[in-house]
């Protein structure tokens, strides 16, 4: 099995669901990004979803813009993102990267050509946010030609017209994103998301993850009951917002709260 198919079949076997964490790369510098990612990596995740820097990310709230500017602002490229990857791979063999990205960085770079030094760097999937399977051809080929996993996005507005086409794209996992609107911290958990589960597994033997405004371990430990892996990315975004300078504090900040937010995907109800 490939490394994605691997961390959730141990996740599955030990009664848990996936925590996965977004951080995005190069935030707010190279060093501390690294820092950052490992800290996260030690302290209980399954699944590492790497943000790649973008002028424009129309799916995403103001900590991750936030993120964003000040990975960009840092000197962050595309080359230094592969750099970032090949940094974490060496210590971290086994556990899954995905890039978290916008069709632009990947078409401007040549889609065949961005894909093949993706794989090369050791990125293990690609969630491109704003492109839709409909128009995905070039990206499914070059995917399927270097062995790069793809992942693609329901919502909660996906119709049952489109459900199978998405979920035939995907390769990796299908992301369910749990609220309408962009990323970020919500106070309170988005409604319908074990009936929206079930519906995404009735065309797929793919895992189903969930997104897009879960912060809390209580939330997590909800969604953990229906879902395959649990995604959170704004609230460790923010460990480093709230610490900026001080790289120390950011790792320990990111290690506490990963550790405690990883902890709520123990299964209270197996399935």
């Amino acid at each position: 099995m490939d490394r994605i198919a691997q961390a959730f079949a141990r996740v599955r076997a030990r009664h848990r669901a996936a925590f996965v964490a977004y951080l995005c790369a190069g935030d707010p510098d190279f060093d501390t990004s690294l820092a950052a990612c490992r800290a996260v990596l030690a302290s209980g995740v399954n699944l590492l979803e790497l943000g790649v820097p973008f002028s424009d990310p129309l799916a995403d709230g103001l900590t991750n813009q936030l993120a964003a500017q000040r990975a960009l602002k840092a000197g962050m490229t595309s080359a230094r993102v592969f750099e970032l990857v090949r940094a974490l791979r060496a210590g971290h063999p086994d556990t899954p990267i995905i890039f978290y990205t916008y069709y632009n960085l990947v078409f401007a770079n040549g889609v065949d050509a961005y894909v093949r030094a993706a794989k090369a760097a050791g990125v293990d999937g690609m969630l491109t946010l704003d492109l839709p399977p409909e128009e995905a051809g070039d990206l499914l080929a070059a995917s399927r030609a270097h062995d790069l996993k793809t992942v693609f996005i329901v919502a909660p507005t996906t119709s049952d017209r489109r459900l199978p086409r998405i979920t035939a794209a995907a390769t990796g996992f299908v992301y369910y994103v749990s609220r309408e609107g962009v990323t970020g911290v919500r106070d309170e958990m988005a409604g319908g998301i074990p009936e929206a589960v079930a519906r995404i597994k009735a065309h797929t033997t793919l895992p189903v993850v969930v997104g897009f405004g879960l912060s809390r371990r209580d939330q997590i430990s909800q969604v953990a009951r229906w879902a395959d892996g649990v995604v959170v990315g704004s609230a460790l975004v923010n460990c480093i917002k709230e610490n900026l300078g001080d790289t120390g504090r950011i790792v320990a900040r990111l290690r506490a709260v990963t550790a405690d937010l990883a902890a709520g995907t123990a299964r209270l109800t197996l399935r």
